[in-house]
């Protein structure tokens, strides 16, 4: 019987591990603050510098330096697809959860989805509405 990843070589098994080849992660997530309502107003900019405050924060000038790009931004419902380096991304995801205010009020980053994909964050299946 053969599994995928798993080479037979006489009696014994050798399992091969292969690394994802993205060189990119892509992150949906949303900022959620306690005074629940339209209380915080972000731009885009201040958005990405509340984020770039966290990596400083936890990491450093080293961890503010790296490159994050924010691909979209809904000012609205305060959510962002943003763009790091796969070998960046443990780094931004403690950084983010670490989040504790924002525009002198209490706020904490979610981390919605996470994908090698960018087309795998246009649809999440948990939001679908069937009639």
């Amino acid at each position: 019987m053969s599994r995928p990843g798993v080479e037979w070589r006489g009696s014994a098994a050798e399992r091969r591990v292969h690394r994802n080849p993205s060189h990119y992660q892509y992150l949906k997530v949303g900022l959620e603050c306690e005074p629940r309502g339209p209380g915080l107003r972000l731009s885009d900019a201040a958005f990405k510098q509340t984020i770039v405050a966290a990596l400083r924060g936890l990491h450093g000038e080293i961890g503010a330096a790296l490159p994050v790009d924010v691909l979209k931004f809904e000012e609205r419902s305060l959510t962002a697809i943003l763009r790091v380096r796969g070998s960046d991304l443990v780094k931004l995801w403690s950084a983010l959860t670490l989040v504790a205010s924002c525009k002198d009020k209490k706020c904490a980053f979610r981390i919605i989805q996470v994908s090698p994909f960018l087309l795998a964050l246009a649809g999440n299946s948990r939001e679908f509405l069937l009639d």
